[in-house]
């Protein structure tokens, strides 16, 4: 039996408190879903890092938050894809996980607001991670981040980015992404209540998101990808966390990694459940799985 940490079970005690009442944000129609998550999650934006710079710009005509820490070294920079189930959260949502990525890569990061489903079902989310990647600055080299949908969105890209021949990332940081829609999968079962996301929740973000005789697209379900692409992606750090439905999607996708020779790291976080990164003012394996992935970066692009 698999159980939260002790901070992570405080955390679940105070959203027990702070949440009743409440419903799930795929639980009611997108619109409600969408405000629910944004006042999920501005309660861990609050008391964030200082930065060097931080401002909200415009780029490839879709409105961004830029962040820069003090901490630059002035050669890299990170675009960086927003997690949410393809339908939910923003630039503003993730705010707080943006600059502490920052700090942890001593980088630059730019975090954007791409159409959402369902109004925008697959692939405009896709699409428009092409055109932001694309409007890079090129005074810096570029690698990409994104955690749960938006980890979905990364490796979609660049497997895009690979069939029409395009410049690819330096490296990808992949955290507790969606890669596949089997709901059958070791950990679903097990974690299919939650805490946290569920089952029925990742059911309702795919039914937003892409039909389900279109979910076998490799840009859609990345675990679809063939061998020799999986091969020819640039390094990748994966994270995972233990008490998520998305576990099991992080561990297939490893194995098929390894499965091509492929040595990518890999980190999983024990007793913590999907989105932990988000909770870094309150929770230390958050900030933990920044300063590991801030290091697997900096390792990297060296």
């Amino acid at each position: 039996m698999r159980h939260p940490s002790p901070s992570m079970q405080a955390i679940l005690n105070r959203l027990e408190t702070e949440d009743a009442g409440l419903p799930r944000p795929t639980d009611v129609d997108a619109s409600r879903g969408r405000t629910l998550a944004l006042l999920n999650n501005l309660r861990w934006n609050e008391a964030l890092p200082e930065m060097a710079e931080a401002r909200t710009i415009l780029h490839a005509g879709m409105p961004s938050r830029l962040v820069i820490p003090e901490n630059d070294t002035g050669r890299d920079a990170i675009l960086h894809v927003h997690g949410g189930g393809w339908a939910f959260c923003s630039p503003a949502t993730h705010e707080g996980a943006a600059r502490r990525l920052a700090i942890a890569c001593q980088a630059p990061v730019l975090t954007f607001d791409y159409r959402l489903a369902p109004e925008n079902p697959y692939p405009g989310g896709l699409e428009d991670c092409l055109t932001a990647w694309e409007a890079r600055g090129r005074d810096r080299r570029w690698s990409i981040a994104g955690d749960s949908a938006g980890a979905n969105l990364c490796l979609a890209l660049m497997l895009r980015l690979l069939a029409e021949g395009r410049e690819m990332p330096v490296t990808a940081l992949l955290f507790y992404g969606v890669y596949g829609a089997d709901f059958g999968t070791e950990s679903y079962v097990e974690q299919a209540d939650g805490p946290g996301l569920t089952q029925a929740g990742m059911r309702t973000y795919w039914n937003y998101y892409v039909p389900a005789e279109n979910r076998n697209d490799p840009c859609a379900a990345p675990l679809c990808a063939a061998d020799e692409d999986l091969a020819r992606l640039p390094p990748l750090y994966l994270s995972a966390a233990e008490l998520d439905p998305l576990r099991s999607d992080t561990e297939l996708l490893l194995a098929r990694l390894r499965a091509v020779g492929r040595r990518d790291r890999y980190d999983l976080f024990r007793g913590v459940i999907h989105g932990f990164m988000q909770m870094g003012n309150a929770l230390p394996e958050a900030r933990d799985a920044f300063v590991r992935a801030g290091k697997a970066f900096r390792e990297e692009t060296a």
